[in-house]
């Protein structure tokens, strides 16, 4: 029992705390920032204010992660972000491929709990920063409303990861909120005052068919006249969750301050909505739906940006820039939205695409004014316009896990922020990334420690692509193509199998992209119009007698014909896709083309279907091509570029190994390989279902064995792109094999990279 004499005042239970690092925020941005971190070697704290990590993506908002890929449905091929990300992206689909947000929330909080140099407070705010100097945090107070717990914080380092900027604002941080003028940065899509100077917020709802009549009476506060809302015809009772993203609002009001009053007319709006629904007499299937959920928090798009020694713009996502400190990169389209929102008559968005990813600097992502504070998630230093890419969640977690890795290095060399970006030490971080899985466009691996650079390495076999068999489904010859990845030289003979209702001509086009490492197929090689007999599952052979300048990926790209059928295959391959020309599920155009010069570039969109559909197009190719040899394993890419950079093993070969042989014993503790979980897949987290809980390209099964046939190691159930082998004692020997022993699909076994270190 507990009894206490009356008292003046009390004051709440306070725990003090320290560590390396105080991450604030926990976002997919903030926990994948906080994981690298741990995992490097640092003593995390980590402050999130909600009951679950995860932020837009968590259960209570149920926004889809994206990034890079923007849902497959623009031109950058092999997009997903690595790293943290990947691997808990990857985990996600193996253990929820429908797509439940709350299943979501266990794999964060799991990752999280699972690594012992993090602190975890959850339902804990930041309310007060304390400084030892006018540049330097040196802690922040914290409340948590469940445990009537104060917490004091204190550590050198801090990384502001809470999407209004908590930390930056109460540190003195620069920062700016709204959009820029056109002329401060020659952006020539920034946005009038009439569109708006800020994005909205979000709130979403879930419908759920019960099988019997339901009613709904709707609160009073409701919406009461649906047609104030422009597009209400395009609500419909099919669709729920963050489809309805255009559910915005807030643009014109201060979203940080005014949070709450934007929440309430959210609410107005999903149940008026919902109202319009269900009682309206315009959807009659909505009988039997129920209102599963409703947000209680809504999903913010924008508030503060900080200002870091560099500021993002829009030439940089258009005209792709390289940075000497490059860390992440995004892909999104610049996607801006009108700040009236839902009550706006203009469209919800406008997204411009670059013609490929574009790398983020490391300067954007510290205060240029806080010595000891990093930068994280939407707030990083962009401009409005730049932001409207980098601001989805795939690219801020992306570049999340860049502060993490860089405030490692600072706590292990005593440095501060701005110290990293220094050239010898910006090579390093780099470096470091990459080899725990972050992909840099444009920047390979330099790793002098890799044992692996040092071996001699034979295979068992080498895949040659000389055939895709005509084993798939036919289809009428739109505009359809193969992606391939070619070497430097003539380009080789191809032959297609097609279908001809009537004597007829067939026009096919040799295309590759503006740079080596983009796939925007805008430049035209070659176009050969052939003759075509009427007749079923002829062979139409072309050469277009071009030469590749270098190796590249090009498309082979047919005019739509709809007199001709084109047969496909059965047969995946890793680094290998069929794209179309089409419209995308949302409408959107085949082409970008903007109406006034608004400093985006025209060019057409090629994408791929999701399997099942998505099937390579039958073909033969003379002389065969040999990409896909042991050398990619350690060229320095673990992913598709401009070339494939895998191995494949031969299809008929049944027992695939790669030997590894030194000309002395090397002593061995660890074994790092890089398995193809197609990165080409963008893997949303929530709401939309997947066709598979394993890639089919991935490596199920293998097994490592040294140079006396003894086995150091066994896997028979991955499903993940990176393995890190620890082995459980260093050994000595002059060979090393491992043997690739069975696939998730049917796909040649395919590895990207292999790495050994003492």
């Amino acid at each position: 029992m507990i009894k206490e004499e009356a008292a003046e005042n009390r004051e709440f239970v306070t725990e003090h705390l320290k560590s390396d690092l105080i991450v604030v925020g926990g976002g997919v941005a903030g926990t994948c920032c906080a994981i690298t971190a741990a995992r490097a070697g640092t003593k995390v704290i980590l402050i999130q204010d909600r009951p679950v990590l995860g932020g837009n993506a968590s259960s209570e908002v149920r926004l889809w992660l994206l990034g890079a890929t923007a849902h497959m449905h623009n031109n950058n091929r092999w997009a997903r972000e690595g790293g943290v990300l990947d691997e808990i992206l990857v985990e996600n689909i193996y253990r929820n491929k429908e797509g439940n947000a709350i299943i979501f929330d266990t794999v964060l909080l799991e990752k999280v709990v699972n690594e012992p140099n993090i602190t975890l407070l959850l339902n804990t705010a930041v309310i007060e920063v304390t400084k030892s100097g006018p540049d330097t945090i040196e802690g922040v107070r914290a409340f948590c409303s469940q445990n009537s717990t104060m917490y004091e914080a204190k550590a050198p380092l801090f990384c502001d990861a809470s999407g209004d900027g908590v930390v930056g604002f109460l540190s003195g941080a620069a920062f700016r909120m709204g959009a820029e003028a056109s002329s401060e940065f020659g952006e020539k899509f920034a946005p009038s005052h009439e569109y708006g100077e800020l994005l909205g917020h979000s709130i979403y709802f879930y419908s759920k068919d019960i099988g019997k009549p339901v009613k709904f009476v709707p609160p009073s506060y409701a919406l009461d006249d649906i047609t104030k809302i422009p597009r209400y015809r395009s609500f419909n009772s099919k669709e729920s969750g963050c489809r309805l993203w255009w559910i915005e609002y807030g643009g014109r009001l201060d979203t940080v301050h005014d949070t709450e009053k934007i929440k309430w007319e959210l609410w107005k709006v999903v149940y008026g909505v919902w109202n319009y629904i269900k009682n309206s007499g315009e959807f009659p299937d909505a009988e039997t739906l129920t209102l599963e959920w409703v947000g209680h928090i809504p999903g913010k798009r924008e508030s503060r940006r900080f200002e870091g020694p560099y500021m993002l713009t829009q030439q940089d996502v258009v005209e792709q820039h390289t940075f000497y400190d490059g860390v992440s990169f995004g892909g999104w389209s610049i996607d801006l939205h009108p700040a009236d929102g839902i009550f706006s008559e203009k469209p919800g968005c406008n997204q411009w695409h670059s013609r490929g990813t574009f790398q983020i600097p490391y300067r954007c992502m510290y205060s240029r004014n806080i010595t000891n504070l990093f930068l994280a998630g939407r707030i990083i230093s962009a401009s409005h316009v730049a932001f409207g890419s980098t601001r989805v969640i795939g690219t801020c977690s992306n570049s999340a896990q860049a502060v993490g890795m860089a405030a490692a290095m600072c706590t292990r060399q005593n440095l501060l922020p701005a110290d990293i970006s220094q050239p010898e030490r910006m090579a390093e971080l780099q470096r470091e990334l990459i080899q725990n899985g972050q992909f840099i466009p444009g920047v390979k691996l330099e790793d002098a420690q890799d044992l692996v650079q040092r071996a001699a390495i034979e295979t068992s076999s080498q895949f040659y692509l000389a055939e895709l068999k005509p084993d798939g489904p036919v289809k009428p010859l739109t505009a359809i193509g193969q992606l391939l990845p070619l070497s430097a030289g003539p380009a080789p003979r191809f032959s297609f199998w097609l279908d001809a209702a009537e004597d007829t001509e067939v026009t096919i086009e040799l295309r590759t992209s503006n740079r080596p490492d983009n796939y925007t197929p805008d430049v035209l090689l070659a176009t050969k119009t052939l003759p075509v007999a009427r007749s079923e599952g002829q062979q139409v052979t072309v050469d277009f007698g071009v030469k590749i300048d270098q190796g590249r990926y090009v498309l082979v790209s047919f005019v739509p014909n709809d007199k001709l059928k084109i047969h496909c295959s059965e047969q995946r391959l890793t680094g290998v896709v069929s794209l179309e020309k089409r419209k995308t599920e949302y409408g959107r155009n085949f082409s970008q083309e903007p109406d006034q010069d608004i400093g985006v570039e025209t060019f057409d969109f090629w994408c791929p279907q999701r399997r099942p559909g998505g099937h390579n197009l039958a073909l033969v190719i003379e002389p065969p091509l040999a990409v896909f040899k042991p050398e990619n394993l350690t060229n320095g890419f673990a992913r598709p570029t401009s070339q494939p950079n895998a191995w494949l093993a031969a299809l008929d070969d049944d027992h695939p190994t790669l030997t590894l042989r030194w000309n002395e014993p090397q002593t061995i503790s660890r074994v790092e390989l890089s398995f193809d979980t197609d990165f080409d897949h963008a893997m949303e987290s929530a709401l939309l279902g997947h066709p598979e809980n394993v890639m089919p390209f991935c490596v199920k099964h293998y097994s490592i064995q040294d140079g006396s046939g003894q086995t150091l190691y066994e896997n028979p159930e991955n499903h993940q792109t990176r393995n890190s082998v620890v082995l459980e004692r260093p050994v000595t020997t002059d060979r090393l094999t491992i043997n690739l022993c069975e696939v998730n699909g049917p796909t040649p076994p395919a590895l990207f990279e292999v790495r050994c270190y003492s």
